[in-house]
């Protein structure tokens, strides 16, 4: 105790430090105090906050209270860099040292803690994180983004905000510094002070209304909290307050302030509608002030240059309903500035970028400087020196346009001219796609690649994927020779070394991730590793060193998306902030005209092309997007390359399907597929016969086609491969000793070799299982003596897998090549197997590489076309992917790996071979078995696979089982057929549906068997296995017909008639036996009386059996309150749609396990372990391992919740009236099979659905209320209502009211998607029902999906699906109702 008080004696004598100066702060003083370490204060004086502002003054004020208190500040701001920017002016104030963290999804314990690291020598030590530096050096942690963090990683820091208490893995605490000068420590380091200085800033957006995690209550109650008014912060940043004398500025400057206002009164119904304008973005009026001071506007803009300008300074509405666009039209005309054009910015075909400038010449300075001028509207030119690379200018003007790779069009100058300008201003950009789900080319790769060239910048190509945390955008762990861990830049933090143009691509896909970049592309300034850090610039004679750096000044970001997420699941407030946005523009249908005719193609055929895309690209919904194709302008490019190349192949019928994968699109969508092809006047051609190809000396020699529609063709011959240029390739040439050639699929060789051997594409196969993919991609190789490459991809698969793989020796850390690698160096086929299985951002890499030869590896290497830097991994120019994988959708389930791809990859269709090329492959397959049973077997097998197509049968069945079936046959010809269709049927015993078709088709077909399904197993059983016959002793005369006893033991009873459920007994329920009134099984071996015993029954006996019988079912009946006429009308429509209940269960519920479906979760301190975070592992770290578990909804996103979903039927008179069409009969079965379906679901909360009826007497006429719990009496009664409601209700029409009544109950229900579906007869010229009535009632809130189905004389309008694309049917064959609303259904919830 006197060592302590001495202690604090001494250290009262030890001289106070001297202040360098008083801060005053309205009523409070404080004096300011030396930095013990000056690099550690604010270096962005330029981006500091004015404190004589009142806004910031009134916050600055708050913040210092606190801060005199001991208090940590909360500060909630809308997303913004002004919250920061007020942390840094209030550390610059108190002259207060500070770190920084920047929070993400993947930041954990380590990041807030202590890192570990092996030096040389295997020495390992710890590392202060930004936290604990700050709480040892008294110092201000800044943490921003803490709404981004996961649960749980925050209240790791709750100890040290309450108590200034932490333990560390070092094995040291940090305590209080009051209690540490208690403490009898003498000699020992373990304890350490927590510095009476050290403060705490938290910065985090308001959760709700902006996207993220709630704060945990116990984080939450240790900081005093500060709302950040939207409005000042949207003046107070610097360029905001500044003075304008331009008139343009200050209306714009009062749309934005009111904008901003309106916003914060939303009512309830607004926010239900999701139709109200949203705010602006924070930095929305600073970009303003800046352009239009750079750029003076002229006197009047277009209505195109106004909305170009209002998408770059709020990129949000680009994507926002149509409504909020209109209102904010109605303000810039209120204001006089004119009305707003397109949002889409389609059909636009001006030179001019923002504002209507245009650029006009570029003159480089020096290596790191240019000077660019602009044409004002006014004929005035401006120009500014702007930062630039050091390499050659591609030359502006273009001195001969027509030598460039791309078209300097009116459209593309435009965009160009907006970049520069951008660049001008000294923003990074970045450059957004449309809204519309699909259009013609945005020219996004050109564009960055020419705005490159042109300042002479070294691009540096950064691809974005899933996996990508925030860490590793920034640096990335490194084993050294030894075993030492270190860190190394990542490509980002090079580029800003060395000042190169960094694109980053598929900034989409990395989701609120890229939020973690805002400090470095708004101020310039990152935290690195080990304490050092990027600032935005040196002062006071600073020196660069290790520590300290600064981002080269010709740094510049350009972002571009993948276009694989919509545009509201990424393109945030925060992503406005970051960047100057650049709406992308699509080509005008003249552009893509005269880039398709530059390959030599017809006018004709790219006239019919371009009119087809058109029409195609129009009718596409959002909700399609995601699975089909988008036919982008590469796909258009790819067809007229192959039609310039081959003329005889101008079928664009195959062409375009082939495209668009048409042979696996839903059925919805082949309607209208095929209504477009006829209003081009695209028909479908005769398929030809390929003959067998042959291997020449000039190459693989494909003979011409021939055919009643095949003219001028010609042999096609393929170049093989040179085998000298891979040596060791030999071994990787796929060897075949038996390959049946047929037609089909020596067309499809011939194709797949003109794509990827002519053409030079990549490709993707899809196709059902087991119809050839493989086999036919190995034929082809191997006729080329092709060498290749394979991986098969599976649900645990991972990006690093991929690229490499990583072994551990003697505790170094090494990368082996995989097999892509080694296909990309050498030149190889790599076959991509079941692509479809893995994760989508996992497939996802395989665009960047088809679509530019592109790849960042994890371990710094990159793989480029050519080479241009030590270590990059050149692209063989023979190098090709093949991706295979099942047909999108039902039965198979797989990933819509699709859109993640792009139009990078050429597709084929693996479909079946035909009748012909079936016949002649199973032909010189069983050459033994009769040409006549072939035939029967082959056509059996296309009707099965037309009723999977309709939906009558749940299985595809293909070539692999017909396969498998006839090489039974040939080797065990003494089988009955019955036997040897066992082998693929008795997957089917429990699917009597199934059953049952196979036993038409093989009847249709001549076909004989006896026994299908578990009856031919039993059958088969009897007479191989289990024939064993039982001869009863003693009595076996009968009495009369009867139940019987139960045992309540359930024992096995044989012969006799007292027990139920026995067998070989007389008179009693049970089985093998004799004179029973009804079978009844209790799990017994069942033992047969001889079949003479079994006949020899009176009749008498019989007679008073079937009676029996007859009895008992009236009374199941009963128990039902059903007649027996009522049992056997369900029975009729049950069995219509019986393979459609099959099919819609299986895939919902598919949908709710797949919600539920698990993931690799990392950071987990047991499972299995992670290769990606093996340094990790060699350094100590707990967190090194993954386990399967439920993922975790993207932040923002709602937790699962139902699917609300009302369906409405037609109950109208004209139902009744025009039944012989069978419109009332199909509606009725519809809704026995979404009655059928959802009660056979066996998680029945994630579908919260009803049925209800229209009328002309009424809008909503409940049919099956939600939850309503149904027998079977109860779904009986809903159709024979619907019967009966039609019978007796007046004329009349009621869609609109029942669709616009549906959308706004349906929207009230707390879900996570929300759907009506509606079937109507009506006429709706006699009702006068129009397009916008429709459009209108339809379109009422925009987060219900809707879809209208016209039967009858609502299917003879022929504008429905022109004015409703993608949710307006006409189903003109009323036998299609059923299939037509379960793939709607099918194609709506399955996204």
């Amino acid at each position: 105790m006197a060592h302590r008080r001495l202690k604090h004696l001494l250290h009262g004598l030890v001289p106070a430090q001297s202040p360098i100066g008083v801060l005053h702060l309205g009523d409070i003083s404080h004096n300011v105090y030396p930095a013990a370490e000056p690099s550690r204060l604010p270096h962005t004086d330029d981006l500091l906050l004015d404190p004589r502002d009142a806004f910031n003054l009134d916050n600055l004020h708050f913040m210092l209270q606190k801060y005199l208190l001991g208090q940590d500040v909360f500060l909630l701001s809308q997303p913004g860099p002004y919250a920061r920017r007020l942390a840094l002016t209030f550390c610059r104030l108190i002259n207060a040292e500070y770190e920084f963290v920047a929070l993400h999804r993947d930041v954990g314990e380590t990041e807030l803690k202590q890192g570990r690291e092996i030096r040389a020598g295997g020495n390992l030590v710890y590392t202060d994180s930004a936290a604990v530096r700050a709480v040892k050096h008294g110092r201000i942690l800044i943490l921003e983004g803490v709404e981004k963090a996961e649960r749980g990683i925050m209240p790791v820091l709750n100890n040290l905000l309450e108590n200034r208490e932490m333990n560390l893995d070092d094995g040291t605490h940090i305590v209080h510094p009051h209690r540490y000068s208690l403490l009898e420590h003498e000699g020992s380091s373990a304890f350490i002070p927590a510095h009476k200085d050290f403060r705490v800033i938290a910065i985090a957006a308001p959760v709700p209304p902006y996207p993220g995690y709630p704060l945990d209550p116990p984080f939450r109650s240790r900081f005093q909290a500060r709302f950040v008014d939207p409005l000042g912060s949207l003046l107070a940043l610097p360029q905001s307050t500044q003075d304008s004398q331009s008139p343009f500025f200050q209306k714009l400057r009062e749309i934005i302030m009111s904008t901003q206002i309106a916003s914060e009164s939303r009512n309830t119904l607004d926010a239900v509608a999701k139709s109200t304008l949203p705010a602006f973005p924070q930095t929305s009026l600073a970009k303003a002030h800046a352009l239009v001071s750079a750029f003076p506007p002229p006197d009047r803009l277009s209505p195109d240059q106004l909305a170009r300008l209002v998408l770059s300074l709020h990129p949000a509405l680009i994507h926002s309903p149509f409504v909020a666009w209109a209102m904010l039209s109605r303000q810039f005309e209120e204001a006089g500035l004119g009305e707003l054009g397109s949002p889409n910015l389609s059909g636009i075909e001006d030179d001019g970028g923002l504002l209507g400038y245009r650029l006009a010449r570029i003159e480089k300075v020096d290596d790191h400087t240019a000077n660019v001028s602009f044409d004002s509207p006014t004929g005035a030119m401006v120009t500014f020196t702007v930062s630039a690379g050091p390499h050659p200018y591609l030359q502006f003007p273009f001195a001969h346009p027509e030598m460039l790779e791309f078209v300097p069009s009116a459209r593309f100058m435009g965009l160009l001219t907006s970049l520069f300008q951008a660049h001008v201003l000294g923003w990074d950009i970045s450059y957004v796609p449309p809204a519309l789900p699909s259009t013609a080319s945005c020219s996004t790769s050109i564009l960055v690649r020419t705005f490159s060239a042109m300042l002479g910048y070294e691009l540096e190509d950064v691809h974005m994927y899933k996996e990508l945390g925030g860490r590793e955008l920034i640096m990335r762990r490194k084993v050294e020779e030894g075993g030492a861990t270190s860190w190394e830049p990542s490509p980002l933090i090079e580029g800003a070394w060395q000042g190169r143009l960094v694109h980053l691509s598929g900034m989409d896909v990395i989701g609120s991730t890229a939020g973690s970049l805002a400090r470095l592309v708004q101020d310039r300034e990152v935290e690195l590793w080990e304490k050092k850090r990027i600032v935005r610039r040196l002062v006071d004679e600073e020196e660069p060193s290790s520590d300290l750096s600064v981002a080269h000044r010709a740094f510049r970001v350009i972002s571009t998306a993948s276009k694989s997420i919509s545009l509201k699941d990424w393109l945030s407030d925060e992503h406005a902030n970051m960047f100057f946005t650049v709406a992308a523009q699509p080509m005008s249908q003249a552009e893509e005209a005269h880039i398709l005719l530059q390959t030599g193609c017809r006018a004709s055929v790219v006239e019919t092309l371009l009119k087809f895309a058109d029409k195609y690209r129009s009718g596409m919904t959002s909700d399609a997007v995601q699975k089909n194709r988008k036919l982008g302008t590469r796909s258009l490019l790819r067809i007229a390359r192959r039609v310039a190349k081959f003329p005889e192949d101008d079928d664009l019928h195959t062409l375009l399907s082939r495209a668009l994968l048409a042979e696996f699109l839903p059925a919805t969508e082949t309607m209208n597929l095929q209504n477009i092809f006829e209003e081009c006047g695209i028909k479908q051609r005769t398929p030809a016969f390929n003959p067998p190809p042959e291997v020449r000396d000039e190459g693989l020699y494909f003979p011409p086609r021939t055919g009643p529609q095949t003219r001028d063709a010609r042999a096609t011959v393929i170049p093989r491969f040179d085998a000298a240029s891979d040596p060791a390739g030999a071994s990787h040439v796929p060897h075949m000793d038996h390959f049946y050639d047929n037609s089909r699929q020596t067309g499809l060789m011939r194709d797949l070799a003109i794509d990827f051997e002519i053409l030079g594409e990549h490709l993707v196969l899809l196709g059902n299982q087991g119809v050839g993919k493989n086999k036919v991609v190995d034929r082809l190789c191997q006729l080329l003596g092709r060498p290749r490459e394979y991986i098969q991809l599976h649900r645990d698969t991972t990006v690093n897998q991929l690229m490499f793989q990583t072994v551990l020796e003697n505790g170094v850390i090494k990368y082996t090549d995989s097999p892509l690698l080694r296909a990309i160096s050498l030149g190889r086929v790599i076959i991509i197997d079941e692509a479809d299985k893995a994760a989508e951002h996992v497939v996802a890499i395989f665009r960047s590489l088809a679509g530019h030869g592109q790849l960042t590896l994890a371990d710094g290497r990159r793989v480029r076309e050519t080479k241009e830097r030590e270590g990059d991994i050149v692209v063989h120019p023979k190098f090709r992917l093949v991706l295979l994988a099942n047909r999108p959708g039902y039965p198979f389930l797989g990933n819509h790996f699709l859109q993640v791809l792009g139009d990078n990859f050429c597709c084929h269709a693996v479909t079946n071979p035909d009748m012909a090329s079936e016949r002649r492959l199973l032909s010189q397959l069983a050459p033994q078995l009769s040409e006549d049973l072939i035939l029967r077997l082959v056509a059996a097998f296309q009707d099965l696979r037309r009723a999977y197509e309709g939906g009558t049968v749940t299985y595809p069945y293909s070539l692999r089982e017909l396969l498998n079936l006839v090489r039974h046959m040939q080797a065990y010809p003494g089988d009955p057929l019955e036997v040897a269709l066992r082998n693929v049927f008795d997957f089917d015993v429990y699917k009597p549906e199934t059953i049952a078709k196979l036993a038409d088709i093989l009847d249709h077909h001549g076909l004989v068997v006896k026994n299908l399904g578990i009856e031919a197993a039993r059958e088969a059983a009897k007479k191989k296995v289990l024939d064993v016959k039982f001869e009863p002793k003693g009595d076996t005369s009968l009495s009369e017909p009867k139940y019987g006893k139960d045992d309540p033991n359930n024992q096995a009873h044989t012969g006799g008639n007292t027990w139920a459920g026995g067998t070989g007994g007389r008179d009693t329920a049970g089985l093998g036996g004799r004179g029973g009134y009804m079978r009844l099984f209790k799990g017994h071996d069942i033992k047969q009386i001889p079949d003479a015993l079994k006949n020899d029954v009176p009749d008498h006996v019989k007679e008073r059996a079937r009676e029996m019988a007859r009895q008992e079912l009236a009374r199941r009946l009963e128990e039902l309150n059903m007649s027996a006429g009522e049992a056997k009308g369900y029975g009729v429509l049950f069995t219509a749609v019986e393979g459609h209940i099959a099919q819609l269960h299986d895939l919902l519920e598919h949908l709710a396990a797949r919600e539920e479906e698990r993931v690799w979760v990392k950071r987990q301190t047991d499972g299995e372990l992670d290769d990606s975070r093996l340094t990790e592992g060699l350094t100590g770290e707990a967190t090194v391992y993954k386990r399967r578990g439920m993922a975790k909804p993207e932040m923002g996103r709602p937790q699962l919740k139902p699917k609300r979903i009302r369906f409405l039927f037609d109950v109208s008179a004209s139902m009744y009236r025009f039944q012989y069409d069978g419109r009332l009969k199909r509606s009725m079965e519809t809704a026995v099979m979404l009655m059928e379906t959802f009660d056979r679901l066996t998680r029945k909360e994630k579908y919260v659905w009803d049925i209800y009826g229209h009328s002309g007497d009424s809008a909503s006429i409940p049919l099956v209320e939600a939850g309503q719990q149904l027998e079977i009496k109860d779904r009986w009664k809903v159709v024979d209502k619907m019967e009966m409601i039609t019978q007796y209700t007046f004329a009349g029409d009621y869609t609109l009211d029942a669709i616009d009544k549906a959308v706004s109950e349906v929207s009230k229900f707390d879900a996570d998607d929300w759907f009506v579906i509606a079937i109507t007869d009506a006429n709706f010229a006699r009702y006068g029902i129009t397009a916008e009535d429709l459009q209108r009632v339809m379109n009422r809130n925009p987060k219900v999906h809707t879809a209208l189905i016209c039967i009858g004389e609502g299917a003879e309008v022929s504008w429905i699906p022109k004015n409703l694309p993608g949710r307006g049917y006409r189903v003109a064959n009323t036998a299609d109702i059923p299939a037509v609303l379960r793939s709607i259904l099918s194609t709506m919830v399955d996204k």
